[in-house]
């Protein structure tokens, strides 16, 4: 391979990224804005802690159509764990229980993800299969998601080139999960079943960054339907990730899109550290095939241990077992991630698969003085039978899981003989990644025979075609050219209020800058002071914005007709002040003039600013200020 080693996260270029290879795609979920479930007809969105039953179910998996197990579902099975659904009647039926079968596909949820494959610009299906996909993680509790591709070979501009929209999909929420510990994990079931589409690009993106830019248009693109469920937990990305001589490697769940870019860029630096780790071993004559390790029980040896994770262990009555790792001298030290090294790979299957789950689960001979005396881990070596050129890593836990345990290490030791594994990653808060799973492979899909397929017919996309937004970087680029305020631009173009701004421009002449400041700073401006800007819909802005055009209110008015409507709950005209006459301003001038008789100016020059200003705080709610500014030049 290249010889190429990683720079620091901020030294990386293109350039660097292109060097090793670099390649990602996404797989976007964003829950759909619908009042009931996919295949239920419970209510969707209704989130609570509360719970009124548990219920106990083990993991089992099943046979393909073609005779075969996935892999992950096996690496599932071996975990043994103990799944718990907290459930709440108000939001959970028998179906998510799976005591029941589905009712027909949500036709809403359906019309949303239609719609987002045409703004796509995707092939839509003429007729939806739902096919059955294994979870055997738990966080089903049918051991399946019910899921169905409805569009497919799309594609968006970014750049000087297109990102390929490889297929979308619409499928069923999964629970969320409360804790997972041991052998017990424990799920809330209320957002089980509630629609999302899944959006799958091409591994098109070329940096870390490309990728985080990407998934933002694409969740904008969406979002511009104002058809998606938004908050914490609505919408997740997966990201793949490899490099030359790597693999796909799948990032689950990552949270925020701004997350992306270090993600990425560690897993990448995983990969290409791994490679060198592979070519390292060959080097010391090490493959796949001449791969050798075995383990001892040295429970007794280390009864006396002052290593206190150990010696916890032995007062416990628990095992303490020792693999030898032949030929693998400092190679548990090897660097893959940013301050990550080989050795955690090694922690991670146990943490998951043997469910050792309390950390420190592991320690090496790599790492000699930080855990055993120097002494304690000669003993050791003499005991396993190690040699210099051989490293040792110990374990301990109850008798099954360290069984289970010691032959994961041994299997995860010999991978690095091969290279990449292709697994299923999750995304930690530093930045780095951890072991999952197994990534799945086609073996977990399958059909469903409870439900009928669905016909999409032309005249179905054609009432939906009319409703669909413009693509929101046209509209941007139209933002651009009307000069509105550059903060303004995104979140107008993905607005509710996209289009009333594009009326009241085009047909009412509104100045572009005040409607954009109106539609998206005046809210943010009401919120901050305790206001549900929620209440505000498109006819209250219409309405507003309409006496604006009539002259019966300021700029400033719009702010105030605005929060009286909210409190209102819709614009009444009455809200309106009562409107000033050309007669009642010259009045207002004048009994200005008089009081400022009794306040000493420093400037005499700023008689007719400071007139303005006092003015305009009496009559600014139904007056422009361009009207005052020049009844005061007469008077003056």
């Amino acid at each position: 391979m290249k010889e190429f080693i990683f720079k620091s996260f901020e030294e990386m270029t293109g350039k660097d990224y292109e060097t090793v290879g670099f390649k990602s795609g996404l797989e976007i979920h964003q829950q759909l804005l619908t009042s009931k479930k996919l295949f239920c007809r419970c209510p969707a969105g209704m989130y609570s802690e509360k719970y009124d039953a548990e219920i106990l179910r083990h993991m089992r998996p099943t046979l393909s159509e073609l005779g075969e197990y996935d892999g992950t579902a096996l690496m599932e099975f071996k975990t043994k764990k103990d799944i718990t659904y907290r459930i709440n009647r108000d939001t959970i039926c028998t179906y998510e229980m799976d005591d029941t079968p589905p009712f027909l596909i949500n036709e809403e949820a359906l019309d949303i993800a239609l719609g987002c494959g045409m703004l796509f610009d995707c092939s839509i299906v003429d007729e939806l299969h739902i096919v059955r996909k294994q979870y055997l993680d738990g966080s089903i509790p049918t051991g399946f998601q019910r899921t169905a591709i409805f569009a497919l070979n799309g594609k968006i501009p970014f750049k000087n080139r297109q990102i390929d929209i490889v297929q979308m999909s619409i499928e069923e929420d999964s629970c969320r999960e409360v804790s997972d510990s041991g052998h017990s994990r424990i799920y809330l079931a209320d957002r089980l079943g509630m629609p999302l589409i899944e959006t799958v690009t091409g591994p098109n993106m070329k940096t870390p960054f490309e990728a985080a830019e990407v998934a933002e248009m694409c969740a904008n693109l969406v979002r511009s339907t104002n058809k998606m469920r938004r908050g914490i937990g609505s919408a997740r990305e997966d990201v793949n990730v490899s490099v030359d001589g790597g693999t796909r490697i799948e990032i689950k769940g990552v949270p925020k899109i701004g997350r992306i870019p270090l993600l990425t860029y560690n897993e990448a630096m995983r990969q290409w550290n791994l490679l060198r780790l592979r070519d390292e071993l060959h080097k010391r004559k090490i493959t796949k095939d001449s791969f050798s390790a075995k383990w001892e029980d040295i429970t007794r040896l280390v009864k006396k241990v002052y290593y206190q994770p150990v010696r916890s262990a032995i007062e416990q009555g628990l095992s303490v077992k020792c693999v030898v790792l032949s030929g693998f001298a400092g190679l548990l030290h090897w660097q893959t991630q940013t301050d990550t090294y080989f050795s955690k790979e090694i922690s991670d299957r146990v943490r998951v698969i043997a469910c050792l789950t309390n950390i420190p689960n592991i320690i090496h001979s790599d790492s000699r003085g930080e855990n055993l005396t120097s002494a304690e881990w000669l003993n050791i070596k003499r005991a396993a039978g190690a040699t210099d050129d051989d490293s040792m890593v110990i374990v301990w836990g109850n008798e099954i899981d360290t069984d289970t345990a010691v032959k994961e290490i041994i299997i995860r030791a010999k991978e690095a003989a091969i290279g990449v594994p292709s697994e299923t990653r999750q995304a930690l808060r530093d930045g780095t990644n951890g072991f999952e799973r197994i990534l799945p492979g086609p073996d977990r899909m399958y059909p469903d025979t409870d439900l009928p397929p669905t016909r999409i017919t032309s005249e179905r996309l054609e009432k939906l075609q009319v409703n669909l937004p413009e693509k929101f970087w046209e509209r941007e680029d139209w933002y651009n050219q009307l000069a509105i305020p550059q903060d303004t631009i995104r979140e107008l173009s993905i607005s509710k209020f996209a289009k009333l701004f594009k009326y009241v421009v085009n047909e009412w002449k509104i100045n572009p800058t005040l409607a954009a400041v109106a539609l998206i700073q005046y809210p943010k401006r009401l919120k901050r002071n305790g206001v549900d800007v929620a209440l505000i819909n498109e006819e209250m802005m219409r309405e507003i914005f309409k006496a604006y055009k009539d002259g019966l209110l300021s700029r400033h008015g719009i702010l105030v007709a605005v929060r009286k409507s909210i409190v209102k709950g819709k614009f009444y005209s009455e809200l309106l002040p009562k409107p000033v006459t050309t007669k009642e301003i010259d009045e207002t001038i004048s009994a200005v003039k008089e009081e400022m008789k009794s306040i000493k100016l420093f400037d005499e020059e700023n008689t007719a600013k400071v007139l303005m200003g006092l003015v305009m705080n009496k009559v600014r709610i139904n007056v422009e200020g361009k009207i005052v500014s020049e009844k005061i030049l007469n008077h003056i």
